[in-house]
């Protein structure tokens, strides 16, 4: 069984994606943890709901939340093969990304390298895409390394958005693609099908 650990912020649309893509079977891979950055996040209710561990994490510990150095030891004592970014909204520390090399993925909206880097997220990255006219935008599933959105590309998909009349409606395509190509680059994963980077 590979277990996995989720990373949200928000309302959690892409967790529910692998959540519905890896419910049945001993197969699939598990979602053990779902670690969020803040208590009032639609995405860890949803977890609660499903009877998912959820933790909260920041820079130190306090009564209500670990610390990375913490939340490393457990998701090791856990057996977590693959970290998955699903919307979450802070740069993960170098130190915890130094201890999972080479397990942590991220999901972005937009066609990478264009509209990656620091500030480019959620509907910043629609409104630019919009604001430029482009043809095409998409979604990028990439390892996660110590720069924003700077990562091997695994996984790219990409609609057409020029007929879009707002950045929303572009958001709204993006996170169609989204839902369908995180659950499949996850299951890839899982299946070896990336198995040179020491996954699975």
């Amino acid at each position: 069984m590979i277990n996995l650990a989720v990373f949200v912020s928000g309302r959690g649309s892409n967790l529910r994606a692998l959540y519905e893509k890896f419910i049945v079977g001993e197969s699939y891979p598990k979602i053990k943890f779902v670690i969020g950055n803040k208590s009032n996040c639609p995405a860890l209710d949803f977890a609660r709901e499903k009877g998912i561990q959820t933790l909260i994490v920041s820079k130190t510990s306090s009564e209500k939340s670990i610390s990375y150095k913490e939340l490393a030891g457990t998701l090791n004592n856990n057996n977590i093969s693959i970290v998955v970014l699903a919307g979450f909204l802070k740069k993960i520390p170098d130190d915890f990304i130094d201890e999972f090399n080479g397990k942590i993925i991220n999901i972005h909206p937009a066609l990478l390298p264009r509209y990656g880097g620091k500030g480019m997220y959620g509907m910043n990255v629609h409104k630019a895409v919009f604001e430029n006219g482009d043809k095409f935008s998409g979604a990028t599933v990439h390892f996660v390394d110590k720069i924003y959105d700077h990562g091997e590309i695994i996984a790219q998909q990409k609609v057409r958005v020029d007929d879009a009349a707002s950045p929303e409606e572009i958001a709204g395509k993006v996170l169609e693609i989204e839902h369908l190509l995180l659950p499949e680059t996850v299951l890839k994963i899982a299946e070896q099908i990336i198995s040179e980077k020491g996954l699975v």
